[in-house]
């Protein structure tokens, strides 16, 4: 039984939420139904397998909404009591922060959640819940750069890699949720003093996504790009003769693996997750939902289907993954994540970071 899959693209968060709520509302859904509504910011079309794989093993159907995170937070507060929504997905924790500050979540008590999911990938209180991991990486051109000069994310804003770095907008929050862990470890003025070096750094303006950083470093744009690393892993895996030659001219590097603390403290990760809804007419099934998503055998479809990190300890990186290496990733609460984030949009805002 596949999932009913609804997709709205909005610009401008409330206003084109509201418009857009009458052109593709779900019904809303009792746990009698067997049912449940799903909203998500998730745009992986490798994700069927784990909506089809619920519905064959409890034989609940799926009603999907995608849309921006931003959006779906706007339209879920615009339906109010009236949401048909019962668990709401995104990718990167300062979103889930939003929306748990917004009240959206309910806490959800499950013993295979916090067994299954370590404590720093998950709301202090149970309102949402980390599935998959990316790290935020540097990737270096191979001919420009030896991996032996890298070393952390503080180095960068070292002045010996002047015009060499290449990064996406300060408006990106995977951005601006690395930022927000430098402020939570140093505080907001060595934050904003590293800003200043590092964006006096880059190799031009910020334009594009990840792959876009990526390409324009194999092509010696820039020296060193950072990213996440499913961006750098679909490349490697694609069997596209464009993608294989830009794997070929860059590498992968784990920052903040070695020295004192806290530049030991490991890579800057940051999940895809969610929570079940306040609101939610099928709470039951969001659990179960959520509890299907930590499963070994949905942890493995994360990992083999978009090339993300399992957050369970039973279930290993894929084959490309590993190529890259084992690495430590900073232990952080995720939260933290959102709690700074206005006080790091603030900071890059000052330093000019377009």
């Amino acid at each position: 039984m596949k999932t009913t899959r609804r997709l709205f693209i909005a610009g401008g968060a409330a206003v084109a939420a509201t418009a857009l709520v009458p052109l593709s509302k779900p019904k809303r859904a009792v746990a009698q139904t067997g049912e449940l509504n799903l909203y998500t910011s998730r745009h992986y079309n490798t994700d069927e397998e784990l909506y089809e794989s619920f519905t064959r093993q409890t034989g609940i159907k799926i009603n999907r909404i995608e849309s921006k995170a931003g959006a779906l937070i706007e339209r879920i507060k615009n339906e109010g009591a009236n949401s048909p929504a019962d668990v709401f997905m995104t990718v990167d924790a300062g979103n889930l922060w939003r929306a748990a500050q917004d009240g959206l979540f309910q806490p959800v008590n499950s013993e295979i959640l916090t067994s299954r999911i370590p404590a720093s990938l998950r709301h202090s209180e149970g309102h949402w819940f980390g599935f998959s991991k990316r790290a935020r990486v540097i990737v270096y051109n191979k001919d420009m750069v030896n991996p032996t000069q890298l070393s952390s994310y503080e180095d960068l804003a070292d002045s010996k890699w002047r015009g060499k770095i290449l990064i996406r907008s300060s408006s990106n929050i995977y951005n601006q949720s690395l930022i927000a862990s430098l402020v939570a470890t140093y505080g907001a003025q060595k934050a904003e003093e590293w800003l200043r070096g590092f964006t006096a750094n880059f190799a031009r303006k910020p334009e594009g996504n990840d792959t876009a950083q990526i390409k324009a470093c194999a092509a010696g744009i820039g020296e060193l790009a950072i990213a996440n690393s499913y961006y750098v892993a679909r490349l490697a895996s694609s069997e596209k003769p464009e993608d294989k030659e830009v794997s070929s001219k860059i590498g992968m590097f784990f920052p903040n693996q070695k020295g004192k603390a806290p530049l030991n403290r490991g890579a800057h990760i940051n999940i895809s997750g969610g929570g079940v809804l306040a609101t939610a007419p099928n709470p039951e099934a969001g659990v179960k939902f959520l509890e299907h998503l930590v499963s070994s055998a949905s942890q493995r479809y994360f990992a083999d289907g978009n090339n993300e990190y399992p957050v369970v300890s039973d279930v290993s990186a894929n084959k490309v993954l590993k190529s890259f290496g084992t690495f430590k990733n900073d232990s952080i609460n995720v939260e933290a994540y959102g709690e700074f984030q206005p006080l790091a949009v603030q900071l890059m805002d000052r330093v000019g970071w377009a």
